[in-house]
C-alpha cells in the first residue's frame, strides 16, 4: 500500500486547523489511512486504499480530512467537460499521428503564482513518484514531467523521434545523449527504457523551437526540466496509455496545485487519430459519471434505516457532491476521483461518512449449514475423469492482460471484458476463455517431457445482456495436449472419454474459429446448444506464444453439459 510523508505544518495548513494525538489517528480512518510514525516535522501515513491515488500527497489527504470534518470544499473552476470548452489562452500541445501505437495520450496544464518552496517542491515530487509508481504501473500507464514554462514556447510537440538522431542533456547530467544512449546510460534509463525501448522510434516532447523537455516516460531535460525551488511558472505534463487514467492523474495534481494557492492554466491536447473523447481535449478534464444508488439498497447493505437526505449527508462528507430525488441518491465524482463503478462505492462514502466506529455490532441470529452446490459437486467429478485420463490440473488468475487474452490469440476481443480502473495491465481483462491459460503454461515449459497434457475447469466471464452486471460468469472445462503427434483426432478422443463418463451424447459440427486450424475445428453441441469448441491450435496462435510443439486444446461450458445432459 502507498506511504507518503507530509510537512506537519503544510497538511495543519491545509486542513484549516491542528488535529493531534489520538484524534489525528482516529481522523486518518476518513481516508482510510493509518498513522505510521513520526519524525522530527514529518508524518508517516500509510494508504490502505490503491482506488484513491487523490489521496497520496499532502493536499490531498488534507483535502479529505477538513471536509470531513466540516471545512468547506474547495472550487475548482478551471476543468474544461464536454460540454464546456474553457479558453486554453494558446497552450496547446500537437500529437504525432507515429504515437497512436507507442504511447498515445498526453495532457498537461500550466501554473502560475507564488515561488515554489521546499515543502511544495518535495511534495511535487511525491506526488510524481506515487502516482506514476502505483497508479501509473510504473510509468508505463503514466509518466509525469514538470517544466520551468517561462523558458519555452508553446506549442508543446509531442513527437515520435529518431533514436539515434535526436538527443539532449538529461537531467543531472552535463553531456549531451543520444535517445538510444539515455536508455542505456542514465539510471532513469536503465530503470524505465524498457517501457519503449523495442519501438523503432520514442516519444519525445519539445517545445515550439525544438527545446527539448522530455524523453517520456524516462527523463526531463537538464535545462527545461529542472525545477527550483522559486520557479514561478511551471507546465505539467502526463503520458500514458490510458486516456481517463492519465486525466485523473492530471487532475488530482491541478487539483493538489490550486489547493497551494496557484493559478492553474488549461492547456488544449490536438489529436490526429480518435480518442474516447475526442480529437481535442483541453484538460484539466471532467469526464466521470454520475452514480445512483437506491436507499432501500443502501439501508439492506449498512443495515440501518436512514432517510434519503441522512444517508446523503454522511456521504458528502466524502466531497462528492449527492442530489436526492424520492429514494434515489445520485452521486457525482468529484473531479479528482474516479472510483465509483457501482452503488456499492456509494455506499462506502456514507458508510465511512457515518464512521465505522459508529455502527453497532450485530450478532447473527439465524442458523445455516452449508453445502457443497451441484455445480461445484460436477466440478469435481469433471477434475476427477480428466485426471484419470492422464491430464495435469493447473489453477489460473481470472484476470489477465489484453495481450494474453485479445493479441495472442488472434481475435477482435470484443467479447472480452475490460475492468474499468485496472491497477496493472497484466490485469485488465476478465478472461473468457480458459485457452489463454493453458497456452501460457505451455510457452514456459518447452524444457519438460512430452507429451504434455493439462486441464483447468474453472470460471470465465462472458458479456450478457440479460445478466443484472451485463456479464455471465461460467463454470468451463479446459484441456490441451502438446506433442509431436496431438491433433483433431487426439483431442476428439479425449473429449468423447469425458461425455462418454458423464452419459452426454454430443455431436461435432464444423466450426470456423481463428485460434484454431481452418478445416481442423469443431464445434461441441449438445441438444441442439452449441457447449464448446475443440480442434487444433493454429500455427500462427502458436507462433505469438512461442510455442514450438504441436497443440490439440477443448473448451466447454460446464454449466451447459450439466443443465442438457440432465446431471445432479
Amino acid at each position: 500500500m502507498p506511504k507518503i510523508e507530509v510537512y506537519e505544518d503544510a497538511l495543519y495548513k491545509y486542513i484549516g486547523k491542528r488535529v493531534e494525538g489520538d484524534d489525528f489517528v482516529k481522523l486518518l480512518s476518513a481516508a482510510k489511512a493509518e498513522f505510521d510514525g513520526r519524525e522530527d516535522d514529518i508524518l508517516k501515513i500509510e494508504l490502505n486504499d490503491t482506488n484513491r491515488p487523490d489521496l497520496w500527497s499532502t493536499a490531498g489527504i488534507a483535502r479529505q480530512l477538513r471536509v470531513y470534518t466540516g471545512g468547506g470544499k474547495n472550487e475548482y473552476s478551471f476543468f474544461s467537460t464536454a460540454e464546456k470548452i474553457l479558453d486554453s489562452g494558446g497552450r496547446s500541445i500537437t500529437v504525432d499521428p507515429a504515437l497512436k501505437d507507442i504511447r498515445p495520450y498526453i495532457a498537461g496544464f500550466a501554473i502560475k503564482g507564488a515561488g515554489i518552496d521546499e515543502a511544495s517542491l518535495k511534495d511535487i515530487i511525491q506526488t510524481q513518484e506515487k502516482l506514476c509508481w502505483n497508479y501509473g504501473q510504473k510509468r508505463k500507464a503514466i509518466a509525469m514531467g514538470v517544466y520551468r514554462s517561462d523558458i519555452f514556447k508553446f506549442p508543446v510537440r509531442y513527437t515520435a523521434a529518431d533514436p539515434d538522431k535526436e538527443g539532449f542533456v538529461p537531467l543531472g547530467f552535463e553531456k549531451k545523449l543520444t535517445l538510444r544512449e539515455i536508455l542505456k546510460e542514465h539510471p532513469k534509463g536503465q530503470e524505465y527504457g524498457g517501457i519503449i525501448a523495442d519501438f523503432s522510434k520514442y516519444p519525445y516532447i519539445t517545445d515550439n523551437d525544438g527545446k527539448t523537455l522530455s524523453l517520456p516516460p524516462v527523463i526531463n531535460s537538464n535545462d527545461i526540466g529542472a525545477v527550483l525551488e522559486g520557479d514561478r511558472e511551471l507546465f505539467v505534463e502526463m503520458t500514458g496509455t490510458d486516456i481517463y487514467s492519465l486525466l485523473i492523474a492530471t487532475a488530482i495534481v491541478a487539483c493538489d496545485l490550486s489547493d497551494a494557492g496557484y493559478e492553474i492554466l488549461p492547456v488544449k491536447t490536438v489529436y490526429p487519430y480518435d480518442t474516447p473523447l475526442g480529437r481535442e481535449i483541453t484538460a484539466p478534464f471532467y469526464f466521470q459519471q454520475p452514480v445512483t444508488a437506491d436507499i432501500s439498497y443502501v439501508n439492506k447493505l449498512l443495515g440501518e434505516k436512514y432517510t434519503p437526505d441522512e444517508a446523503a449527508a454522511f456521504g458528502r462528507k466524502l466531497g462528492c457532491r449527492i442530489e436526492v430525488s424520492g429514494s434515489k441518491l445520485t452521486l457525482y465524482p468529484a473531479v479528482y476521483r474516479n472510483d465509483f463503478l457501482h452503488p456499492v462505492d456509494v455506499i462506502e462514502d456514507i458508510m465511512i461518512g457515518k464512521g465505522l466506529p459508529n455502527f453497532e455490532p450485530v450478532m447473527p441470529d439465524d442458523f445455516t449449514m452449508g453445502k457443497l452446490t451441484p455445480e461445484t459437486l460436477f466440478g469435481r467429478r469433471i477434475k476427477n475423469i480428466m485426471v484419470g485420463l492422464g491430464f495435469q490440473e493447473m489453477v489460473y488468475n481470472y484476470l489477465g492482460s489484453g495481450k494474453d487474452y485479445i493479441e495472442k490469440m488472434n481475435i477482435k476481443g470484443t467479447e472480452v471484458v475490460r475492468i474499468a480502473n485496472p491497477m496493472s495491465e497484466s490485469y485488465e481483462y476478465l478472461r473468457a476463455s480458459i485457452l489463454p491459460s493453458l497456452l501460457n503454461s505451455e510457452a514456459v515449459s518447452g524444457n519438460a517431457v512430452y507429451p504434455h497434457r493439462i486441464f483447468e475447469a474453472g470460471k470465465t466471464g462472458v458479456r450478457d445482456e440479460d445478466d443484472n452486471y451485463g456479464v455471465a460468469t461460467i463454470n468451463s472445462l479446459g484441456f490441451l495436449s502438446a506433442d509431436k503427434d496431438a491433433g483433431f483426432n487426439l483431442v476428439s478422443s479425449q473429449l468423447s472419454a469425458v461425455m462418454f463418463y458423464i452419459s452426454a451424447d454430443y455431436v461435432l459440427k464444423e466450426s470456423d474459429d481463428p485460434r484454431f486450424i481452418s478445416g481442423r475445428c469443431a464445434k461441441v453441441v449438445l441438444g441442439g446448444r452449441e457447449i464448446g469448441i475443440m480442434g487444433e491450435i493454429s500455427p500462427q496462435v502458436l507462433e505469438n506464444w512461442s510455442i514450438q510443439m504441436p497443440c490439440a486444446a477443448c473448451e466447454i461450458n460446464l454449466d451447459l453439459v450439466m443443465k442438457l445432459s440432465g446431471q445432479k
